[in-house]
């Protein structure tokens, strides 16, 4: 469906203007609409197709006067070639172990949570959140998600990943890590781990949210090779020169 005809049966709103996270002196704004529950599975998959990501039950597009660095990428999975660091990095995470944990927000996650923050993105936004607005962030979800633990010999917490389904692959929602275990590469490991999912599942893409050339926080993405990218209304390869 296209997105003029989603805009016929949907509302969108657009946000207030608000400092940009990710670029100095730019300002950002959203479009976004509602996932109800009647049709927020139907929904989730048509707006992903153009760049649209979740956040609760929300679906949200940057829409910014004047910038658009922000651009939708995600990986092909079968054409998927692994560097040789990224080899080694899943080699070296060979003893963590991986568990589907259904929905379900613990203390334990919310330490890890907030000990990620404070060294990784010590201000930002995020940082004030409390347990609830944690619980929040995993539970309230109007589509089919799951959430992954990664142990260290099933037993020690180094990472999670929140996850939604769409029906042509997976979308990486947000993801944390023991910052203590730089040398294993945790972020980069999740990114691996689900593309394997993905793989196993014969769903074709890891949708990997907004690629941003010029911020170290986003610029990472375009690493994992080859990526698509959304642009002019189509996704295309992005252009790794």
């Amino acid at each position: 469906m296209a997105y003029e005809a989603l805009i016929k049966s949907q509302s969108f709103y657009t946000t207030m203007p608000q400092v940009c996270p990710y670029l100095p002196d730019q300002m950002e704004r959203k479009i976004i609409t509602l996932l109800e529950a009647s049709n927020a599975e139907y929904l989730h998959n048509r707006l992903s197709q153009i760049g649209f990501r979740r956040s609760h039950s929300i679906a949200y597009l940057p829409l910014c006067i004047g910038c658009k660095a922000c651009v939708p990428i995600r990986i092909p999975v079968q054409t998927f070639l692994p560097t040789r660091t990224q080899k080694r990095i899943f080699k070296r995470n060979k003893d963590v172990q991986v568990n589907e944990v259904g929905l379900n927000a613990t203390n334990e996650q919310y330490l890890l949570f907030k000990q990620y923050l404070n060294i990784r993105h010590p201000s930002g936004e995020m940082t004030e959140m409390d347990y609830e607005e944690y619980e929040a962030m995993i539970t309230n979800t109007p589509i089919t998600t799951f959430l992954l633990e990664f142990r260290l010999n099933n037993k020690k917490l180094i990472a999670v990943s929140l996850v939604d389904c769409i029906e042509n692959g997976l979308s990486a929602v947000y993801t944390f890590y023991d910052p203590q275990y730089n040398n294993r590469s945790l972020g980069c490991f999740s990114i691996l781990y689900l593309i394997e999912k993905a793989k196993f599942f014969n769903l074709p893409y890891l949708y990997l949210g907004y690629w941003i050339k010029a911020s170290r926080q986003m610029a990472y993405k375009s690493q994992y090779k080859p990526a698509e990218v959304y642009i002019d209304s189509q996704w295309k390869l992005l252009d790794q020169d």
